[in-house]
């Protein structure tokens, strides 16, 4: 069967436990390597792990792994029981992984190149194909597979296959699981660091709660350190939102002083150029007590108009001729000018006159 008649068996499947058990044991691992050494070595030997090693078909060395550290703490024999003490199988220690470790002869490896579109569902594809890209089918054998590397610019991809017959490891897999310590990982000497041949369905299902709870303790811790760091930033934000409305409302009572204080300078300005106009203008009662000494008896006015300094003057007077020169001798009196000719009224000599002049004070500038 071709490679490329199989994509169309393959279908997208969501994220199971074990892959997101296995993002969760990558994050682990990059953690505590950020931590010192003491603690470090601390918190994983909380959990360790127990690797079991075959020495032979019926015996086997059990070693307690700390971060890739080993300590011998038994020997196990599938046809002793009691050996199994070594393990810790009656008192179901928590071992965070129980790794059977077969020997590198035992495991055999290939490198492959395939098409770039195979890397989402590898395993699948190399299940359909292991007959005739290995002497093996898949049913015969444990395999497992990661990218090694990416070629031709990324169209191609480097596949690093290994692979061990399941007669060489089912023996030990059935005695394990006969001693309640079920294998979660079989691997060999110098695998890579997540390599496991056996396959998932084979895997112990992962405890859904301790990963979940495990997962909301990380987002709480994260949650809580956001919320140090942007706890600052907001209470700053919100103090200059504080101070933006302040500043905004002092701002609009500024200008409202500002325009109160503007009104009472246009105000003063105006009280005081209608003061200054009032001084500028001249007191009528003085230019009536000027005219009254300067026109002659038998003179007397019927109309007096003022405006801006100028005077309009109608009336009578048996003078009228000579009440230009007259008036020209009174303070503040100049441009003396007849407005129309005189005109004789009556036979005793009266005239009627219409004169105008302008008229400032010595006061006014």
């Amino acid at each position: 069967m071709a490679l490329t008649d199989s994509f169309a068996r393959l279908k997208w499947t969501a994220p199971s436990a074990f892959g997101l058990g296995a993002l969760w044991a990558r994050g682990r691992r990059q953690w505590l390597h950020c931590l010192p050494q003491r603690l470090r070595v601390w918190l994983a030997a909380r959990q360790p792990e127990l690797v079991i090693v075959p020495r032979d078909e019926d015996k086997a060395e059990v070693f307690r792994d700390i971060l890739g550290e080993r300590q011998l703490i038994g020997a196990l024999d599938r046809h002793a029981p009691e050996s199994a003490t070594a393990i810790g199988a009656g008192d179901k220690p928590a071992w965070r992984h129980r790794i059977l470790e077969l020997p590198a002869e035992r495991v055999l490896t290939r490198r492959l190149i395939l098409p770039a579109q195979v890397r989402d569902n590898l395993r699948q594809v190399l299940t359909y194909e292991l007959d005739r890209l290995t002497p093996f089918s898949a049913d015969a054998v444990f395999f497992d597979a990661r990218v090694a590397a990416v070629l031709a610019r990324g169209s191609k991809i480097e596949v690093e296959l290994a692979l061990c017959p399941r007669t060489r490891a089912d023996s030990w897999l059935a005695s394990l699981r006969a001693l309640a310590t079920p294998v979660t990982k079989l691997t060999w000497p110098g695998a890579w660091e997540e390599a496991n041949l056996l396959p998932v369905a084979a895997r112990p299902r992962p405890r859904r709660l301790p990963w979940l709870l495990a997962w909301l303790l990380g987002l709480l811790v994260v949650a809580l350190l956001a919320a140090v760091l942007i706890t600052p930033l907001w209470q700053h934000a919100d103090e200059q939102t504080r101070l933006r409305q302040a500043m905004r409302g002092l701002s609009t009572r500024a200008e409202e002083v500002s325009q109160v204080r503007e009104a009472l300078e246009r105000a003063r300005y105006g009280s005081v150029a209608v003061l200054e106009r009032k001084r500028a203008h001249p007191k009528m009662t003085e230019l009536m007590l000027e005219l009254t000494e300067l026109l002659p008896d038998g003179t007397w006015v019927q109309t007096l108009n003022y405006n801006d300094g100028s005077v309009d003057l109608r009336g009578e007077s048996t003078q009228a001729t000579a009440l230009i020169g007259i008036l020209e001798r009174g303070p503040g009196i100049s441009n003396v000018t007849f407005r129309s000719p005189v005109m004789q009224i009556s036979a005793d000599g009266g005239e009627r006159f219409h004169i105008a002049f302008d008229y400032r004070t010595a006061e006014a500038p």
